[in-house]
């Protein structure tokens, strides 16, 4: 049984390492290469949405709002999928997040994000 497959690692490595630390060191570019064109993507705030175009720009007004580099606690990789538990830390506070990915074609294909959405914005999130 295949427990990880370095090219999902890669992936979402390279996905946080184009923003986890920050606005100041937030990749477009970076982060565009490794998304699908259709992305789909569903979170609390967000909904359901497809396109890598519109998820950047969302990505990129989170990552505005962060006051330190995440911290990722925990990351399990399995074939073509991952899941990601990290903490950010917000305008008033830290919360918990999970990312759920699933990847193909040499990208990520989809995006789960499950947060809380009501402590989110309590905590000054964007």
């Amino acid at each position: 049984m295949e427990v990880t497959n370095t090219k999902t690692a890669g992936l979402i490595e390279d996905y946080y390492a184009s923003w986890r630390n920050g606005s100041s060191s937030f990749d477009e570019a970076r982060v565009s290469r490794v998304l699908a064109d259709n992305l789909d993507f569903e979170g609390p705030i967000a909904g359901h949405r497809q396109g890598a175009t519109g998820f950047v720009g969302g990505l990129k007004r989170f990552v505005e709002g962060l006051r330190a580099p995440i911290r990722i606690l925990q990351q399990l990789d399995s074939g073509d999928q991952a899941a990601v538990l990290y903490d950010a830390d917000l305008p008033e506070g830290t919360m918990r997040f999970v990312e759920f990915f699933k990847v193909g074609d040499g990208r990520i294909q989809s995006i789960k994000l499950v947060y809380d959405a009501s402590q989110y914005l309590a905590l000054g999130g964007r």
